[in-house]
C-alpha cells in the first residue's frame, strides 16, 4: 500500500506540475488575442499605420506564447492515459466528449485562422485579416470553454448515469454536461483571469518602454488599451468570482470551508479578509482557528447563499454531521459508499449466474447509494478534508492580488487619459513588477480549485488514489523529472525569445506608410 500511495503522490505531483506550467501560457493566449483584435480594429477603422505596427508587435509575442502553450497542453491530455488510466476507464466517455469537441471545433478554428493572422499581412484584404484575428480570439476562448466544461464536470458530475454492467459512467445528457452552472462559472472566472493577466502584460511592457524613453507614442497607446481592457475585465472577474464561490458553496461545501478556514458552521458567517491560521488546529479540538484574523461580518453567508442570515457549514459539521441542518457525517457516507460497492460486486456475481431478479434488486440498492459511491473507498473520515492551509492562503492571495490589480488599472488609466503618466515613474515600475504577480494570482486560483477538492478526482465519485494507474513510483518519478526539465526549458526559451522581441521593439510599417494595403 505504501508503494501504491507513493506512486499516486508522484502522479499527482506530475499532473500538478504539467497543469501549473501549462497555465503559465494559456492566460496570455486567452486575453492577448482579444487585445490584438481590438488594436487591429482601431487600425482598420482609422487607417493609422502606427496601429498596424502596434498590432504586429503584440502579435509576435502572442505567436511565441501560443506555440509553446500548445506543447504543454498536449502533454497534459496524454497524462490521463498514462497516469490516470482508471479515471479514463471510469468516465472516459464523458470526460473525452468536450475535449473531442474542443479539438474538432475550437482548436482547428484558431489554428486555421492563426496562419492567416500571422502570415497574411498584405496577402489578404484588411477586412478578412481582421476577421481572422477575431476568429483566432474566439477560437482560443472556445477551446478554453470545452476544456473547462470537462474540468467543471469533475467538480460537479451531472448529466451521467452509472452502468453496473460495464462499471462505467455514461453520458445521459450532453447539454447538461456542457451547460452545467459549475462549468459555466468556472469558464467565465478562468478566462477573466486570463484577460487580466494579458492586460497586465501589455501594461507592463508598455511601461517598460516609457521608462526607457523608447517608442513613446506606441507605448502610450498600448498602455491605454491594456489599462482599459484590464479595468473592464477585472470588474467582470469580481462578478464571476462571486458566482464561482456561490457554486462552490452549493456543491463543494468542504472546499469552501477550507477556503475560509471555517471549522464550526454558523449563521451570518463572515469572511476572513485577512487571517493567520493556527497550525496546531485540528477538527474537533478546542484550539482557536486563527492566530489573528480580520473578518467582514455576514459576507460569507451572502456570498455562499445570497442571504445574510443563512447557515454556512464548517469542516466539523461536514466531518461529524449536523442533524439539525440535515448534514450527513462523512462516516455515514462512507458506510453508504461501501454498501454501493458491495452491491456492485454482488451485481457482477448475479449477472454471471443470470439471476435477473437479484440483479434488479442490487441495481436499485446501487442507485440509491450512488451519490456516496466514492466515499466507500476512503479509509478514514479525515481523508475527506483537503489541505486547509494551502487552500486558505492560496484563496486569499488570489483575492488580494486581484483587488490590487483593479486599483492599478484605475490609476494607470486615469493618469494615461490625463496625459501625465510619464511623471509617475513609480507607477510605471509597478506596472512592470505586476506582470509576474498576475501569473501568481492565477496559479493560486488553480491551487484553490484543484487542491481544495481533494481527495476527489471526481467529486464524491472517485478518489485520486483509485483513479491513478497502477505504476511503480520509479516510472512516475523518472517522467516527472523529465517533464520538469522539459517544461522549464520551454519556459526559459519563451522568456528568452520574448525578451529579444521586446528589445527589438515596435518597427514602423514602411509598406503601409507608403500607401500599401
Amino acid at each position: 500500500m505504501e508503494i501504491v500511495n507513493e506512486s499516486v503522490n508522484w502522479a499527482r505531483a506530475q499532473f500538478a506540475l504539467t497543469a501549473l506550467y501549462h497555465f503559465l501560457f494559456v492566460p496570455l493566449t486567452l486575453g492577448l488575442s482579444f487585445i490584438i483584435a481590438i488594436m487591429e480594429s482601431i487600425y482598420v477603422k482609422t487607417g493609422n499605420p502606427q496601429w498596424r505596427s502596434i498590432t504586429r508587435f503584440w502579435l509576435a509575442l502572442f505567436a511565441i506564447n501560443f506555440a509553446i502553450g500548445v506543447a504543454t497542453g498536449i502533454v497534459m491530455e496524454f497524462e490521463f492515459g498514462t497516469n490516470w488510466a482508471n479515471y479514463s476507464w471510469f468516465v472516459g466517455d464523458i470526460f473525452g466528449a468536450p475535449l473531442a469537441v474542443e479539438g474538432i471545433m475550437a482548436f482547428f478554428l484558431e489554428a486555421t485562422f492563426f496562419a492567416v493572422m500571422f502570415f497574411g499581412w498584405d496577402k489578404v484584404s484588411k477586412g478578412f485579416h481582421l476577421l481572422s484575428t477575431w476568429l483566432v480570439a474566439i477560437g482560443s476562448n472556445l477551446s478554453a470553454f470545452w476544456i473547462l466544461v470537462a474540468n467543471g464536470w469533475m467538480q460537479y458530475p451531472v448529466g451521467t448515469i452509472f452502468n453496473p454492467d460495464t462499471a462505467r459512467n455514461e453520458m445521459s445528457s450532453f447539454l447538461e454536461v456542457a451547460l452545467s452552472p459549475v462549468a459555466i462559472s468556472k469558464f467565465l472566472h478562468t478566462v477573466a483571469s486570463g484577460y487580466v493577466i494579458s492586460a497586465l502584460f501589455v501594461m507592463g511592457i508598455s511601461a517598460f518602454y516609457l521608462l526607457k524613453g523608447r517608442h513613446i507614442l506606441e507605448a502610450k497607446k498600448s498602455l491605454v488599451v491594456g489599462a482599459s481592457f484590464g479595468l473592464i475585465t477585472s470588474m467582470f472577474l469580481f462578478f464571476s468570482g462571486d458566482e464561482s464561490a456561490y457554486r462552490v458553496t452549493q456543491h463543494q461545501p468542504m472546499k469552501l470551508a477550507a477556503m475560509e478556514g471555517v471549522y464550526k458552521g454558523e449563521h451570518r458567517a463572515g469572511i476572513s479578509a485577512f487571517g493567520i491560521l493556527n497550525p496546531d488546529k485540528k477538527p474537533g479540538d478546542d484550539r482557536e482557528v486563527f492566530l489573528f484574523d480580520l473578518t467582514i461580518p455576514y459576507a460569507l453567508s451572502i456570498l455562499g447563499n445570497r442571504s445574510p442570515d443563512s447557515f454556512v457549514p464548517g469542516i466539523e459539521d461536514l466531518l461529524y454531521g449536523n442533524e439539525e441542518k440535515g448534514i450527513v457525517s462523512i462516516e455515514e457516507r462512507m458506510q453508504n459508499g461501501k454498501i454501493a460497492l458491495q452491491a456492485l460486486r454482488e451485481y457482477k456475481e448475479a449477472k454471471l449466474q443470470e439471476d435477473t431478479q437479484r440483479m434488479d434488486m442490487l441495481k436499485t440498492t446501487l442507485q440509491k447509494h450512488m451519490q456516496d459511491f466514492g466515499y466507500g473507498y476512503l479509509q478514514s473520515p479525515q481523508q475527506a478534508i483537503p489541505p486547509i492551509a494551502l487552500t486558505f492562503y492560496s484563496f486569499h492571495l488570489m483575492v488580494a492580488l486581484g483587488s490590487a490589480f483593479f486599483v492599478l488599472f484605475i490609476v494607470v488609466l486615469y493618469l494615461s487619459m490625463a496625459n501625465n503618466i510619464m511623471q509617475f515613474r513609480k507607477i510605471l515600475w509597478l506596472c512592470v513588477i505586476a506582470i509576474p504577480f498576475g501569473y501568481i494570482a492565477a496559479e493560486a486560483g488553480w491551487i484553490v480549485a484543484e487542491v481544495g477538492r481533494q481527495p476527489w478526482a471526481i467529486q464524491d465519485l472517485l478518489p485520486v488514489g483509485i483513479a491513478a494507474t497502477n505504476l511503480s513510483s520509479l516510472n512516475v518519478q523518472v517522467s516527472f523529472f523529465i517533464f520538469a526539465l522539459l517544461f522549464t526549458a520551454l519556459l526559459c526559451a519563451e522568456i528568452g525569445i520574448m525578451i529579444r522581441a521586446i528589445k527589438k521593439g515596435f518597427i514602423a510599417d514602411n509598406h503601409v506608410a507608403q500607401g500599401g494595403r
